[in-house]
């Protein structure tokens, strides 16, 4: 998260990123889904279409849908 604060050794602190996720955790709890979806649609949209405005090799690009295969493979 690029708001969380920088430690001493210039990484990021987890503590934020924990109680961010506690944080969305509880708030989808206490909503329905059809009030966060669409919420959680708009940030995951946003990282695609950061992602997608990286210029990568075919290598890289190969390599990212061999990982992801591996994953959804896991999956089922």
């Amino acid at each position: 998260m690029p708001d969380s604060p920088i430690s001493e050794a210039d990484t990021p602190s987890r503590e934020p990123r924990f109680e961010a996720v506690v944080r969305w955790a509880e708030y989808i709890q206490e909503n329905p889904p059809e009030v966060w979806g669409p919420q959680q649609n708009a940030v995951v949209d946003g990282q695609i279409d950061s992602a997608a405005a990286v210029e990568r090799t075919p290598k890289e690009i190969e390599r990212i849908r061999a990982f992801a295969d591996d994953v959804l493979d896991d999956k089922e």
